[in-house]
């Protein structure tokens, strides 16, 4: 069934973190009317350490999946609720499992809105984006000063 278009203003920071250490390894920055899922073959690498690739709902089509399977990965990617039907408890349980792990890009987003005070109030995606970047490497350097503070008291 087609869906209607909705106007949706504002802009969305897409991350791609490292699992052990945290840092931020590859951004984006879309108008919020953008669909996720488009982003994903942006945001993830193929050199990174691990082969699985955690997920929200949105970044689940059957393209996606199927590119993630070309390049070796492994799609921990939410599943989503079927139309008009209850979830069944084996993908509750599963998507619960998942958002264990992806609760750490959570708290990427919640450290930047909190700590810097993030807000993006601009007009044109190429400030927003600059804007992002920037609030991007301030985490990286705060992920790097807890890393050496930790080494060097360990």
């Amino acid at each position: 069934m087609p869906q209607i278009a909705q106007p949706v203003f504002g802009y969305k920071s897409h991350i791609s973190i490292d699992r052990r250490y945290g840092f931020i390894r590859e951004s984006a920055v879309t108008s919020a009317a953008e669909a996720d899922g488009r982003m994903l073959r942006r945001l993830v690498t193929t050199n990174n350490t691990s082969s699985e690739v955690w997920a929200d709902t949105a970044y689940r089509s059957k393209a996606n999946e199927e590119w993630l399977a070309s390049h070796m990965l492994t799609s921990r990617i939410h599943r989503r609720k079927p139309n008009g039907k209850p979830m069944s408890k084996a993908t509750a349980r599963a998507n619960a499992k998942k958002s264990s792990v992806r609760a750490r890009v959570e708290h990427v987003f919640a450290h930047q809105k909190m700590l810097f005070g993030l807000f993006i109030r601009t007009i044109g995606l190429a400030r927003a984006e600059a804007k992002l970047t920037i609030a991007n490497i301030a985490y990286n350097f705060d992920r790097l000063v807890f890393h050496e503070r930790r080494a060097a008291t360990a």
